[in-house]
């Protein structure tokens, strides 16, 4: 049997209208939720980041932020100048040895010579009597020695056969050995005044310039006592005689270099190098007495002139040097702040030397590569965590 089909019924207005106005409304909850969840993230990032930037902020002002310097080596100053004696390197006043006249002399002031060269000759006719005689009398003595060997010989042959006495004997014998002595003496005298005689001639030791001449044909020259003929000097090398301060002293070494200037020559500078030491303080001037040598080879270089010698500071490259306000004050004595690697303080105690005003000398306490704080403050200690400012303004940079 078949069931009849039902008709549909039509749908109610109210029942349609409600769910469509649900949705509506969770629709317009979600949009406010989203846009106040979106507002809420949109007010509390840029806070975060305020806070955060602010929170990084402070961790780096507490951190101290100083500035650093190295230490660095001592510049070449001008040098020390001091007054010198310039001499020449060998010299010798020349006197004769013979009592005479002048015969001739063959050379002046300024003459070049060399060693052994004939410089003048002296008239000694005494002294040429005197060894005449002296040959005289040598003469004589030889032949009485040739009588008195032949007298001995003879009264030994006669003692053989006792024709005469030992005793006339021993006197003969003493006889020949007298003249033998005689003989001797009189050749020495002979020798010692053929060496005056040799005087004659007056000759140059060693080669070099004549800078004196104090004779002239005809002067009477005596020997003891007599007055210089000539003086001779080496000026091929120099000496130079400079009084060093006690200051500086124990910078001076052997063959250390220096400048030679000449008030006269212009524009030169001559090397001279050091060569011995008094190796002792002078009691009334407390200055070394040293001694350099210079080349003249030139003759640019007068023996006896004014010089000024300038040393250079033995000590320039090996001490460091710091400015004056990384210097700190202490009970314990002078210290500066050095950071290290880990950018901790570490106080070092230094030893200065010469302070130059702006710049000090450190002998010793630092090295070239420490990390040196300027200007630093009362209250630094050790261990204290600085940041250098180089680094800082890069950090703050990236």
């Amino acid at each position: 049997m078949n069931t009849p089909e039902k008709s549909p019924t039509p749908l109610d207005p109210a029942a349609t209208t409600a769910p469509r106005s649900a949705v509506k409304l969770s629709h317009v909850t979600g949009v406010v939720a989203t846009l106040v969840v979106i507002g809420l993230v949109a007010g509390f990032i840029p806070r975060w980041r305020q806070r955060s930037a602010l929170r990084a902020e402070t961790l780096e002002l507490a951190i101290p932020t100083v500035n650093v310097t190295l230490p660095t080596p001592g510049q070449a100053g001008p040098g020390l100048l001091l007054p010198g004696e310039v001499k020449p390197l060998l010299e010798a006043p020349i006197y004769s040895r013979a009592n005479g006249y002048v015969k001739r002399w063959l050379v002046d002031i300024g003459a070049h010579v060399e060693a052994g060269q004939l410089l003048a000759e002296i008239d000694t006719p005494e002294l040429d009597q005197q060894l005449e005689q002296a040959r005289a009398q040598l003469a004589e003595s030889e032949a009485a020695l040739a009588l008195a060997k032949t007298t001995a010989e003879r009264w030994a042959d006669l003692l053989k056969t006792a024709s005469v006495s030992e005793q006339e004997t021993a006197e003969k014998q003493a006889d020949f050995k007298l003249k033998s002595a005689t003989v001797e003496a009189s050749r020495a005298n002979v020798h010692r005044l053929e060496q005056l005689q040799s005087f004659e001639k007056v000759t140059a030791p060693f080669a070099g310039i004549i800078t004196v001449r104090n004779t002239d044909v005809g002067d009477l020259i005596t020997a003891a006592g007599g007055r210089e003929l000539f003086h001779l000097s080496q000026t091929g090398t120099l000496r130079v005689y400079v009084r060093v301060p006690q200051s500086i002293a124990r910078g001076i070494h052997l063959g250390q270099t220096a400048e030679l200037i000449i008030p006269e020559i212009q524009g030169r500078r001559f090397e001279a190098k050091v060569t011995s030491t008094a190796g002792a303080m002078a009691t009334d001037s407390r200055t070394l007495l040293t001694e350099l040598q210079v080349d003249n080879s030139q003759n640019e270089i007068l023996p006896g002139s004014y010089a000024q010698v300038r040393f250079l500071d033995p000590t320039v490259n090996s001490v460091l040097t710091l400015p004056s306000n990384t210097l700190l004050f202490r009970a314990e004595g002078l210290q500066v702040g050095v950071v290290g690697e880990d950018g901790k303080v570490n106080l070092h105690k230094v030893s200065v030397g010469r302070d130059f005003g702006q710049t000090v000398e450190v002998l010793g306490g630092v090295s070239p590569a420490d990390h040196v704080v300027v200007n630093p403050s009362d209250s630094l200690v050790n261990g204290t965590v600085v940041r250098i400012a180089e680094a800082a303004q890069t950090a703050r940079t990236q």
